[in-house]
């Protein structure tokens, strides 16, 4: 058995409007998707930080983790920085956990955002 680690896991997901109930039905997709490919527990989970693009503003991807049971995480919301030509409505996500040594991390790109990183494995 290998001892644990702090690694950080990756991701993103689009949504398809401004609207509370997008974003947060976005954010649970990418959290759940996140921790099912990476086989994380909640109690794996160190923090989060989660940046919305400045087109999104009707709610916070903490509430939506919140939802799910990450109530004891500490979370973090941020805008993302508006560089011209950038992807629209997008949520990104940085997850600090335990993991053991030997476990490969999975970076998880959703929807539309899966064009910031096509040289990920689906």
């Amino acid at each position: 058995m290998s001892s644990a680690i702090v690694r950080a896991v990756r991701g993103a997901i689009t949504v398809p409007a401004d609207t509370s109930d997008a974003i947060r039905e976005g954010t649970v997709e990418l959290l759940e998707a996140i921790l099912e490919r990476n086989e994380l527990d909640h109690d794996d989970l160190i923090s989060i930080i989660f940046t919305m693009t400045h087109d999104l503003v009707s709610d916070f991807p903490a509430v939506a983790a919140r939802s799910i049971g990450l109530a004891n995480v500490p979370l973090l919301c941020s805008q993302e920085i508006p560089v011209a030509g950038s992807m629209p409505r997008c949520v990104r996500v940085l997850i600090h956990c335990n993991v053991p040594a030997d476990r490969q991390i999975r970076h998880v790109y959703l929807r539309e955002a899966r064009q910031l990183r096509l040289d990920l494995p689906e």
